[in-house]
C-alpha cells in the first residue's frame, strides 16, 4: 500500500505539515498536574503480578509526528519548567495514596509516561532526573517510555539514579520496513536494533508496542506482517510485547479510514495476535484492553472474550476461545 490517505506526502517534512493540518483540537492541561494517574495489575518481570503505579505526565508534545498518534491532545506546545514533572509526581502519589513504606514498594511497579520520550530534554528537563528518583525510590521496576534515537547518555544518567530495575518502552509499531517508514516515526529497523543493544548493556529491560491492523499493511498481509513483527521484538531481545489495536483517533488514521484505505480494527485480529505471540516469543505478552469495546461486532460474547484477553495477560497462557451462538466468533 503506497499510502493510506488522499494528498499524504512522501517527503518526512512534508508529512508533519500533513499530519498536523489533519489534527483537531489540544485540550487544556497544567504542567503542574499529571493529566492522568491510576494504580493497575500487571504480571511483573519477576512472574508475579504486582501493582503499578502508572502517571500519565503532562509535558511538551513529542517532536515527531507519527501518523496513527493522538496523544499530542493532552501535551503542551511549550517545555514545561524544571521543577514541573517531579511537582506533578508528588502529588499524584499523593493522590492514589502510594505508600512510602519500603516493603510496600518493591512489590509495586511504577510507569511515567509523558506522551512521547523520556529522555526528550524538552519534555523532561534532565536537572529534574534526581528529584524524580528520590520520589520513586523503592519502587521494583521503573518503566519509562523512549524514541529509539533518545537512548543515549542520558538514559544511562538516568539509569544510575534508580534504585530498582529500569524499563524502556519503544514503539516499533511493525517489523515492514515500508509501512514504518511511511509512519513517520523518524526511525528504521536498524535504529531500534541499535537503541536495544543500548539498553541491553544498561541491563535494563525493553518492553515493544505493536501495532494490531495498523496503517500501511495491505489487510491480507495483516496477520503475516504481525507475526514477523513479534519475531523480530523477541530477536530483539524484549522483555515484554505490548500489542495495541489500532484505534483511528486521530484525524490522520479517519482520513485513512474514511478513504476506505484502511478497514476497521476488528477483536478477532487482537485474539489471534495474542495466541502466536504466547507460543513464539519468550517475552510477556501483553494485549491493550482500553476502550476494547470499539472493537467488538458482538454484545452477547464481548465480555467473554474481553475477560479471556485479561486472565491472559495475567497467565501467560492460551485458554480456551469463546464460542458464541450469535457471531459464531
Amino acid at each position: 500500500m503506497s499510502s493510506p490517505a488522499a494528498g499524504y506526502p512522501s517527503s518526512f517534512r512534508e508529512r508533519n505539515r500533513w499530519i498536523r493540518a489533519h489534527r483537531g483540537h489540544r485540550n487544556q492541561v497544567d504542567e503542574n498536574v499529571p493529566y492522568a494517574h491510576l494504580i493497575e495489575s500487571e504480571l511483573g518481570p519477576q512472574g508475579t503480578m504486582t501493582d503499578v503505579v502508572t502517571l500519565f505526565l503532562t509535558n511538551r508534545e513529542c517532536p515527531w509526528k507519527c501518523f496513527m498518534c493522538d496523544l499530542w491532545k493532552n501535551t503542551l506546545e511549550q517545555k514545561v519548567s524544571e521543577g514541573a514533572i517531579p511537582s506533578q509526581i508528588d502529588s499524584a502519589l499523593r493522590e492514589l495514596q502510594v505508600s512510602n513504606e519500603p516493603s510496600a514498594r518493591a512489590r509495586s511497579q511504577v510507569k511515567l509516561y509523558n506522551s512521547g520520550s523520556f529522555f526528550d530534554p524538552k519534555a523532561i528537563p534532565p536537572a529534574d532526573y534526581e528529584a524524580i528518583a528520590g520520589l520513586i525510590n523503592g519502587f521494583s521496576n521503573t518503566i519509562v517510555e523512549s524514541h529509539p534515537r533518545l537512548i543515549g547518555k542520558r538514559c544511562q544518567e538516568w539509569r544510575e539514579r534508580l534504585s530498582g530495575s529500569l524499563e524502556v518502552a519503544m514503539g516499533l509499531e511493525t517489523a515492514n520496513p515500508h509501512a514504518l517508514g511511511l509512519l513517520n516515526k523518524g526511525f528504521q529497523l536498524d535504529d531500534f536494533l541499535r537503541a536495544c543493544e543500548r539498553l541491553h548493556g544498561l541491563e535494563a529491560g525493553i518492553r515493544v508496542f505493536l501495532l494490531v491492523n495498523g496503517p500501511f499493511v495491505e489487510a491480507e498481509a495483516q496477520e503475516t506482517w504481525l507475526e514477523r513483527s513479534v519475531q523480530f521484538a523477541d530477536s530483539a531481545g524484549a522483555s515484554a510485547i505490548c500489542l495495541i489495536p489500532t484505534r483511528h483517533d486521530s484525524g490522520a488514521m479517519q482520513s485513512a479510514l474514511l478513504c476506505g484505505e484502511m478497514q476497521p480494527t476488528r477483536l478477532g485480529q487482537l485474539e489471534r495476535a495474542f495466541d502466536f505471540a504466547i507460543v513464539n516469543s519468550k517475552a510477556r505478552i501483553f494485549a491493550d484492553l482500553w476502550d476494547l469495546t470499539q472493537f467488538s461486532r458482538c454484545e452477547f460474547c464481548f465480555e467473554a472474550r474481553r475477560a479471556r484477553l485479561d486472565q491472559m495477560n495475567q497467565k501467560q497462557i492460551i485458554l480456551p476461545t469463546i464460542e458464541c451462538a450469535r457471531c459464531h466468533g
